[in-house]
């Protein structure tokens, strides 16, 4: 009976999807590459809003001098809390490449 009871709560916890908030946890000026991460715990369906994530990088790479983020990759799990042979917590990291030169309008422009 308590295998049961233990199969049907992971049978449970397994179908939980959960929205995460990815923030950027990697800046490269020199190569263009921002990365955010968002945690994931064992169990949980973790995901995070594509739309979000590239206004994020695109604020990053702004801020380097680039002017768009375009994702590459497939997202990297890596396991950061570790239990025996058990993941406890995953680590999520999704990658972008900074693309473009941002011009700002005072560079060289007299009217400004």
């Amino acid at each position: 009976m308590k295998t049961v009871i233990v199969a049907v709560t992971t049978l449970l916890l397994a179908g939980c999807s959960i929205n995460r908030q990815a923030e950027v946890s990697h800046l490269d000026a020199p190569g263009g590459i921002v990365r955010l991460n968002y945690g994931q715990a064992m169990l949980q369906n973790a995901h995070s809003d594509v739309y979000v994530n590239k206004g994020s990088a695109e604020k990053a790479c702004q801020s380097m001098g680039f002017a768009t983020a375009s994702a590459y990759g497939q997202p990297i799990k890596t396991c950061t809390l570790i239990s025996g042979s058990l993941c406890l917590n995953e680590t999520v990291t999704i990658q972008f490449k900074c693309m473009g030169y941002a011009i700002s309008p005072n560079a060289n422009n007299p009217w400004y």
